[in-house]
């Protein structure tokens, strides 16, 4: 019995040493923006990084439980699946999870739980989180081997709210999306609707996030004219981000989809 015991703990300190050694190949890095303010950062870049080479690259916005100062905790949904060697094979490509600061938000969200009512309000300036989050895109554009054709985003719960508001905010700049488990202004739809494939995931059992929302995304994107794939999982609660890393098309949808041509951003 010792000996199984002892087999066991050192397979699980093996698989625990395995699994931060492959979170590791995400880089730390940090980004100082235009105001001085910091911004938190883990980059994957391909296996065979090439001077010349142009990659796509996937910006993935975490939720708000993953927020803080670590610059690690961001790397808890979404990372793995990027670090699966035959999707890095497959699919060679920077990723980057920004992290948001402990009291700061994505999106700009306001809740009312008394009356379960959600509102997205729109201002002209972003937030300091998606500012930093903008500006570093735009570094990382000019700095790294990214083919600005092919940047993708998404994000889960906070996340999925930013990626909509990213959207809606830099509407020509994103080839593909999928938010998860978020939520926007409908309203905003029509700006990038036109301009960016969305897969919409939620569960309509969620508990946080009320599906509502994003039913009313997919709605709001249908009717100007978005070409729109929408994924509701049955009896599944706030995780969907569970299932939809587990869905077989999900990365062979995202980057075969390519801008048509390079367009300006603002």
């Amino acid at each position: 019995m010792r000996l199984k015991t002892c087999l066991f703990v050192l397979g699980c300190l093996v698989f625990t040493s395995l699994t931060g050694q492959d979170l590791s190949a995400y880089l730390k890095r940090h980004y100082i923006g235009e105001g001085g303010d910091t911004l938190l950062y883990r980059i994957l870049l391909p296996e065979s990084y090439q001077q010349g080479k142009k990659y796509p690259l996937v910006l993935f916005l975490h939720g708000a439980g993953e927020r803080g100062n670590d610059n690690e905790s961001q790397l808890v949904h979404g990372a793995k699946l990027f670090l699966n060697p035959e999707v890095r094979k497959q699919y060679p490509a920077i990723v980057v999870f920004p992290q948001c600061p402990k009291d700061g938000y994505w999106a700009r969200v306001e809740r009312d739980a008394e009356r379960q009512q959600w509102d997205f309000p729109f201002h002209e300036t972003p937030g300091k989180a998606m500012g930093l989050v903008i500006q570093l895109l735009d570094e990382l554009i000019r700095t790294e081997q990214v083919d600005p054709s092919r940047l993708y985003l998404g994000g889960l719960s906070m996340g999925g709210m930013g990626t909509f508001e990213l959207l809606a905010r830099q509407p020509k700049r994103f080839a593909a999306a999928i938010p998860i488990c978020g939520g926007s202004n409908p309203l905003l739809a029509p700006l990038y609707a036109p301009h960016t494939p969305l897969w919409i995931f939620h569960g309509d059992a969620d508990a946080v996030v009320p599906v509502a929302l994003s039913r009313k995304m997919a709605e709001a994107l249908r009717r100007a004219g978005g070409k729109l794939r929408y994924t509701e999982y049955p009896g599944v609660n706030h995780n969907s981000w569970d299932p939809t890393f587990a869905e077989p098309e999900l990365l062979k949808w995202l980057f075969a989809q390519k801008m048509k041509k390079r367009q300006s951003a603002r």
